[in-house]
């Protein structure tokens, strides 16, 4: 018995803020899917997930990094909608090529986070009231750019970014091979990570999971990443979009974890004064952290605008309360400093899973509302349970 409680304590329970989550994602998926009776887990469906909720994920790759500094952006949705109107304008009235849209999308979004940046770290306004004074101009913009109303339909290409798969390029008899194939190198990455992480921590003598547990841990991983793959696979392929985040989910997971502006980010985030005492520049932190917001708030207003094929003034409304929800079930703190890019993309997902869940139950979209808000009020009382469970423990 006690070897089993030692195996625990240095396996998913060392830390239950970010075990938690993996535990519930996989909870709420065997939940729903018998609730619906599987239709949760249909090839189709499965790639509607992905499709439907990119654009919120996106949004919480950013989003997380601003609260993990301590600051809050509630601007994202109408940054979102006028970046594509941008792109409606360029691309549709003026007829200019789409990957000039797609640019012009981008410049006026890392735009507005300068502009949004300048007066959270160089002024000093609190974030709060400067995006929420940007949550109501942005939308003011995006209206007048319109001319509040419509533009539709976008170029081909363009509406790919949303809708587009690769099917096909390895062949494949009822799936796509080239979609398995990625699968797989995904899963001997992820192999690759873990047993270099652990061999890193055996060299600086740090505590590691026991091996049974670890190989069991890679087994997992393995049959979820290609049963995901298979879904995806014997339904239309590789979504683009899939792609895209997948891209974005790498790069920021490097940034945060790897390189000094993501240690400055965190420093920030958990004390700043020590942090302005080790010389960090944290006001040009601050400033790149809400011009990145600002870039990634225009790819996910460039994929849902090309997953709509319209440009709508109304466009993005509430998604920043979803992107900020995502990154709280997904184990960021209330107080900054602690927070990852793959627990903010686990609460995304645990959110559009309950979504489509809900709707395949054909429960109503208030109680879906109640329901969600229940939910993010529980990942935040855990937080706060987890910090008082840790004080104690030091205590």
């Amino acid at each position: 018995m006690t070897s089993l409680m030692q195996s625990l304590k240095a396996g998913p329970l060392a830390n239950l803020r970010q075990s938690g989550i993996y535990i519930a994602l996989a909870v709420i998926i065997v939940l729903f899917a018998v609730l619906t009776d599987g239709s949760l887990l249909t090839s189709q469906n499965v790639t509607n997930l992905v499709v439907q909720n990119s654009y919120v994920l996106i949004l919480a790759i950013g989003m997380v990094m601003i609260i993990i500094a301590g600051h809050i952006d509630l601007s994202v949705g109408s940054v979102v909608a006028l970046t594509g109107a941008v792109a409606g304008v360029v691309a549709v009235r003026m007829e200019l090529p789409w990957i000039l849209a797609i640019l012009a999308a981008i410049l006026v979004g890392a735009l507005v986070g300068a502009w949004q940046g300048f007066w959270v770290a160089f002024v000093g306004i609190p974030a709060f009231i400067v995006t929420l004074a940007g949550m109501l101009a942005f939308r003011g913009l995006a209206m007048i750019v319109l001319g509040n109303t419509q533009i539709s339909p976008f170029p081909g290409p363009f509406r790919a970014i949303a809708s587009g798969y690769l099917n096909g390029l390895l062949g494949g008899y009822g799936y796509d091979a080239f979609t398995l194939l990625l699968g797989g190198l995904c899963v001997a990455a992820f192999a690759w990570m873990q047993w270099s992480a652990r061999r890193g921590r055996i060299a600086y003598e740090q505590t590691v999971e026991p091996m049974a547990m670890f190989i069991l841990k890679l087994v997992l991983v393995a049959l979820l990443i290609m049963a995901f793959a298979w879904k995806l696979a014997t339904y239309k392929g590789l979504p683009i979009v899939l792609i895209i985040l997948a891209f974005l989910i790498v790069i920021y997971t490097v940034v945060t974890s790897r390189t000094p502006f993501g240690r400055s980010v965190y420093a920030i985030g958990g004390n700043l004064p020590a942090a302005r005492l080790s010389g960090i520049k944290v006001k040009w932190v601050n400033f790149w952290l809400f011009v990145n917001m600002g870039v990634l708030s225009a790819i996910a207003g460039i994929v849902f605008t090309a997953r709509l094929n319209l440009a709508n003034p109304k466009a993005g409304q509430n998604f920043e309360l979803d992107a900020i929800a995502a990154c709280f079930i997904g184990g960021a703190a209330v107080s900054g400093g602690v927070g990852r890019v793959v627990g903010a993309i686990i609460g995304g997902l645990i959110m559009g899973i309950m979504n489509n869940g809900m709707s395949l139950m054909g429960i109503g979209i208030d109680y879906q509302q109640a329901i969600k808000g229940l939910v993010l009020l529980g990942a935040v009382a855990f937080d706060v349970w987890n910090k008082r469970r840790a004080g104690a423990v030091e205590a």
